[in-house]
C-alpha cells in the first residue's frame, strides 16, 4: 500500500486522540502575558510529547513561559515544526467562549490559533514513528510563549533551530478552506514625534508653534506611503498630544503600523520615514521604529516546498490551496533565513482572536495525514 495512505488512515483512526490532545490544551489557558499559566500549559504538552517518544528540553525565560523543543528520531538533518502555545485570550475566557463540539466544529479560546496545530504536528509525528514510514531526517518541534506579542524572547532559538534545517513546517492556522501560506507580509511599527514651542493659547498663541498641527500636517504625508496596490499598508493607529485646554501643545506623538510583501518594500518605507521634514519650522519631528518581522516571501524554495505538499495533498485525495496574508507568523523569521519554509499547515477553521474562534472537526486528521505526507517528501 502506499505509504500515503498508510498514514492517511493511521490518522484518521487517531482522530479521537488528536482531538482529545487539542482539548487538553485548550483548557489550560495560557495568556502570553500570565508566565504562569503558560507554564502550566507547557507542563502538560511537554508531558504529552515526552509520552509519544520526544525529548523535551525547556527554554527557560524569566519574563515570558518557557519555550518547549522536542526531538524525535534521529540524524544528522532535521525538519523544523514551528508553532505557539501562547493565546491572545485572558484566563476566565472559557467561561465566556466554552470548549464545545457542534456542528462538526470544536469551539474554544485558542483553538484555532494555534492549539489544534499543535495536536496536528503530534499526530503526524505519531504517524511517521508508529507506521515505520521512512522519514529522511529527524523530527524537531519548537513550541513558543510570545509569538502573540513579537517573539521577542524566541526569536534567537527560532532562528538558530531553523539554521539546522532542511525545511520548517508552519501549524498556524490555514486560511480559508484550507489552503496553506506561501507569503506573509512583514510587520513594523513607527512612531513619530513631534516637539514644538508651549504659548498661552489665548493671550499669546503667536508664540507658540503646535506639535499637534505640524503632526497633523505629517499624518497627510504618512498616509501618502501606503501602496496597496503594490501590498504595502501604511496606518496611523495611535495619537497624542496636549498636556491643557489653554496650553498650545509642545509635543504630539503617533503610532503607526506598517505591513510590507518585500525587503525593498522595508527599505522604501524605512527610508520615506527617515525623510519626514517638518512644514513649521519652529518645530522638530523624530522618526524611530522598524521591522521587527521581516515578510515571507514566495521564493523558489517556498513555491517548491508548495508544489511537493500539493502532490501529498492530491494523494490524499484533497486539492491544496495556497495564498498570502498580512499577519506575521514565527514563519516570516525562518523564511528570511532562506531556510524553505511552508505556513498555514494548522487547522482549518475560522475565528483567529475573535469569539467565534474554531477548527473543522473533519479535517484535522486530514491535515495530520498532509504534514506526515510532506514530511517523507523533504530531501
Amino acid at each position: 500500500m502506499d505509504p500515503i495512505i498508510n498514514l492517511r488512515d493511521f490518522c484518521r483512526a487517531e482522530r479521537g486522540w488528536l482531538i482529545e490532545t487539542a482539548e487538553s490544551l485548550v483548557r489550560l489557558e495560557s495568556p502570553t502575558t500570565d508566565k504562569t499559566a503558560v507554564d502550566r500549559c507547557g507542563a502538560e504538552l511537554a508531558s504529552r510529547l515526552e509520552a509519544i517518544g520526544g525529548r523535551v528540553t525547556r527554554l527557560t525565560r524569566p519574563e515570558r513561559g518557557n519555550h518547549l523543543l522536542a526531538e524525535f528520531g534521529c540524524g544528522t538533518s532535521q525538519i523544523l515544526l514551528l508553532g505557539h502555545f501562547d493565546t491572545v485570550w485572558p484566563v476566565g475566557q472559557l467561561g465566556r467562549m466554552p470548549l464545545t463540539r457542534t456542528n462538526g466544529r470544536l469551539h474554544g479560546p485558542g483553538v484555532f490559533d494555534m492549539k489544534a496545530g499543535i495536536a496536528i504536528a503530534m499526530l503526524a509525528t505519531r504517524a511517521l514513528l508508529e507506521t515505520e514510514v521512512s522519514v529522511p531526517h529527524r523530527i524537531v518541534m519548537l513550541w513558543t510563549t510570545d509569538e502573540e506579542v513579537g517573539s521577542d524572547t524566541s526569536r534567537a532559538a527560532i532562528e538558530e533551530e531553523a539554521a539546522r534545517s532542511t525545511a520548517v513546517l508552519v501549524l498556524e492556522p490555514s486560511l480559508p478552506g484550507g489552503a496553506v501560506k506561501t507569503s506573509r507580509k512583514g510587520c513594523g511599527s513607527y512612531q513619530v514625534t513631534v516637539r514644538g514651542v508651549a504659548a498661552h493659547a489665548g493671550i499669546e498663541p503667536e508664540k507658540g508653534a503646535s506639535a499637534v498641527q505640524e503632526l497633523a500636517h505629517q499624518i497627510l504625508r504618512i498616509n501618502a506611503f501606503q501602496d496597496m496596490a503594490r501590498g504595502i499598508s501604511v496606518n496611523v493607529v495611535q495619537v497624542s498630544g496636549g498636556l491643557r485646554s489653554n496650553v498650545i501643545p509642545d509635543e504630539a506623538r503617533a503610532t503607526i503600523d506598517v505591513r510590507i510583501p518585500s525587503q525593498a518594500a522595508a527599505a522604501e518605507v524605512e527610508a520615506a520615514f527617515r525623510s519626514l521634514r517638518p512644514v513649521d519650522a519652529r518645530t522638530s519631528i523624530e522618526a524611530r521604529g522598524g521591522f521587527d518581522r521581516p515578510p515571507l516571501e514566495r521564493s523558489g524554495k517556498v513555491a517548491r516546498l508548495y508544489s511537493e505538499a500539493r502532490e501529498v495533498a492530491r494523494a490524499l485525495g484533497q486539492e491544496l490551496g495556497e495564498g498570502g496574508t498580512g499577519g506575521g507568523s514565527d514563519g516570516n523569521f525562518t523564511a528570511a533565513l532562506g531556510v524553505p519554509t511552508l505556513d498555514g499547515l494548522g487547522a482549518v477553521g475560522d475565528g483567529a482572536h475573535a469569539l467565534h474562534e474554531h477548527v473543522d472537526i473533519e479535517s484535522l486528521s486530514e491535515r495530520a495525514a498532509l504534514v506526515a505526507g510532506l514530511m517523507t517528501r523533504i530531501k
